[in-house]
Order: structure tokens, then C-alpha cells, then sequence
């Protein structure tokens, strides 16, 4: 099994080679039950293009089964919308409540059903491989993650932090798969 931290492929209709595209569109995914972020970019360009990018939030008075039809149908929607090709979705992490593990799998699991249906490859990146690869840093905070997104795609606003981590994880795809370069070497 290969390591998380390299991404791992969890299911898919189409290998990398056969997707690679220079217009490709990557959907990233920050699974959460009150809060699933998500992103779309379009390679091509430098930067990439921001295609879409929101996060799902779901009140607390909602029911999990109600927050993860929300997670689905947005899900589907956004994917009927852009047509990604691929989806990265932030990796499983260490989580000591049990309770708490159970619920962010119920919201990754609704997450990578609607993804799946769709046809996409996926890929698992671990958080911290996210962060090392944005920032430089694999601890580090939210907001350094959000500003860094910002700068990277010259986003006018900075995004909310769950949308900030789906760009980040679109954007991390397309860093270990060579096909976009933060600030490339030139020729000289």
C-alpha cells in the first residue's frame, strides 16, 4: 500500500496518464459534517483558474443524516457543474475521540460516494503533506494555509479556511503530479 503522505489512490475509472489534460479540472475536498469545503481549479493557466470554491455548512440544530444528504447533493451538483476529473480529498487523521472519528468518516464517506458516482479518480492526501506542500510547513495554522491559497491563485478575497483547504488540496494534486509549478525555474 503506498503512503499517505504521497497520496493514495482510492478509486478511479481513469489512471493520471489517460486524464492528463493541460485544461484539467481538479476538485478538492475538506470533508467535515458542519463544514465540507470544497474547490475547483482549471490547469492551464498560471495561475490556475478558481473555478468554484464554498464550503457546505450545515446548522447544528440539522441531523447528521440531513447534513450528509446536504454534503451529497452539493457534491453532485458542483461535479454535474464543473465536470473535475479528478478529486483529492484530505487523508484520514489521528483522532483520539472515537465518537469524533465515527462522524467525520459518516461526512467523508457521503464526501467520497457522491465522487465516486461521478466518475472521478480519486486521490487521498494527508493533511500534513497538504500543509508541507502549500506552506512549507506541515503544522502549519488554517490561516496560513488560506493566505497562501490566496497568493497562489491571486485570489482577490481570502477564502474561508474549509474552502481554502479544498484549493490547497486541488492545488497539491497538481504539485505532485508535475502539472503546476509554484513560481517554475525560468531559463536563462
Amino acid at each position: 500500500m503506498e503512503q499517505r503522505v504521497r497520496g493514495k489512490k482510492i478509486g478511479a475509472k481513469k489512471n493520471a496518464g489517460e486524464i492528463a489534460s493541460v485544461h484539467e479540472i481538479l476538485l478538492g475536498v475538506d470533508p467535515s459534517l458542519r463544514g465540507t469545503g470544497y474547490g475547483l481549479i482549471r490547469l492551464g493557466n498560471d495561475p490556475p483558474e478558481t473555478l468554484d470554491k464554498g464550503t457546505i455548512k450545515c446548522p447544528p440544530k440539522w441531523s447528521r443524516s440531513e447534513c450528509l444528504v446536504a454534503i451529497t447533493r452539493t457534491l453532485r451538483e458542483v461535479i454535474r457543474k464543473h465536470q473535475p476529473t479528478v478529486c483529492a480529498i484530505e487523508g484520514l487523521f489521528y483522532a483520539q475521540n472515537v465518537k469524533t472519528a465515527l462522524i467525520m468518516g459518516e461526512a467523508r464517506g457521503a464526501a467520497l460516494a457522491a465522487v465516486a458516482e461521478g466518475g472521478l479518480e480519486i486521490i487521498e492526501i494527508a493533511p500534513r503533506k497538504v500543509k508541507q506542500s502549500i506552506v512549507g510547513y506541515g503544522n502549519a495554522q488554517k490561516i496560513a494555509v488560506a493566505k497562501m491559497v490566496q497568493r497562489m491563485l491571486k485570489l482577490k478575497d481570502l477564502p474561508e479556511p474549509d474552502a481554502a483547504d479544498a484549493l490547497a488540496l486541488a492545488l497539491t494534486y497538481a504539485h505532485l503530479n508535475k502539472r503546476f509549478a509554484i513560481d517554475p525555474a525560468q531559463k536563462i
